[in-house]
């Protein structure tokens, strides 16, 4: 008879211990669960913020190309005004940047610094540290290629399956052309 009332007490400690074993377990995989996708959110916020950043960056920087009569840019800004939102947009890139650089995987930190550091060379062209229109064009075309790699990158570090968008390579290729007739 205590034989029996061990064997089912022994009986209810195991069953015990697995479920709580199986609960515990359940729970850490589902709190890794979460964990990895706030981090996942967390990466493509920012991620997207400093690449919108960036494009600011470029976009001031052509239209003032534009006001210095550099191929394939509309919209021209004086450049008294457009170095001083410049300045600006460069104070919101830098301030994003340190958040890439706490969440950013090693390969597209050094993406990211390629990307804004060739916009840097961009906009010595802008603020007339030189002026070579064709330069230019090849700075620009440098900045379109920076640019490819970093979201390549990002996208391999979120997990975005498929291939990569169409590179925006910069002239266009229409712009190539009306540029060959000229």
């Amino acid at each position: 008879m205590f034989l029996d009332q061990l064997a089912t007490l022994l009986s209810v400690a195991v069953g015990a211990a697995g479920s709580y074993t199986a609960t515990t377990l359940t729970e850490r995989a589902r709190w890794r669960r979460t964990q990895a996708e706030r981090w996942h959110e967390k990466k493509f916020d920012v991620y997207a913020q400093y690449g919108n950043a960036l494009k600011e960056q470029i976009w001031i920087t052509q239209r003032i190309g534009a006001a210095l009569g550099y191929a394939h840019v509309v919209d021209p800004l004086e450049p008294t005004e457009g170095l001083r939102l410049l300045a600006e947009a460069e104070a919101r890139r830098s301030t994003r940047w340190e958040s890439v650089l706490l969440v950013g995987d090693a390969e597209t930190v050094t993406a990211a610094r390629s990307w804004h550091e060739a916009i840097w060379t961009l906009e010595l062209h802008a603020r007339e540290q030189r002026q070579d229109p064709e330069g230019w064009i090849r700075d620009s075309q440098r900045v379109s290629q920076k640019r490819d790699a970093f979201y390549a990158s990002a996208r391999r570090d979120l997990g975005v399956t498929g291939p990569p968008p169409p590179s925006g390579n910069w002239p266009r290729e229409w712009q190539r052309q009306d540029r060959a007739a000229d």
